[in-house]
């Protein structure tokens, strides 16, 4: 999704991480509409990444559930704080499930993003 959309070259979207990370996918009538990935990084702590929904699903509610379920997935491995980097125009997205903005704004494949954190409960 990212590599056609957005122009990231493929030896970016797919990574070493891949094979070790939960991936939910989204699908409606058989089409894969969305996708996002866990890794756990260790010491309590997980990193949402990968998130995308074609842009003819969006503002529907599909990005809402499969971040859902990621966070629903780390709340059961006992992970504790969540972080992600998020494209700056999507913060808002992530600000209403309860993520916050942390550190400066910096370029990840040409796109302007920022790091956001979400703390569970215990």
């Amino acid at each position: 999704m990212f590599v056609k959309e957005q122009g990231v070259p493929l030896e970016l979207e797919i990574d070493e991480l891949d094979p070790s990370a939960t991936h939910v996918l989204a699908f409606q009538e058989g089409e894969f509409i969305g996708t996002g990935r866990l890794v756990v990084l260790g010491d309590g702590q997980a990193q949402i990444g990968r998130m995308a929904v074609l842009a003819q699903f969006r503002n529907q509610a599909v990005g809402t559930q499969i971040l859902g379920r990621l966070i629903d997935l780390a709340k059961l491995q006992g992970i504790q704080k969540l972080v992600l980097h998020s494209q700056v125009a999507a913060i808002p997205f992530y600000e209403k499930l309860g993520f916050k903005v942390e550190g400066p704004t910096y370029d990840e494949a040409g796109i302007p993003h920022r790091n956001m954190i979400l703390i569970l409960p215990k």
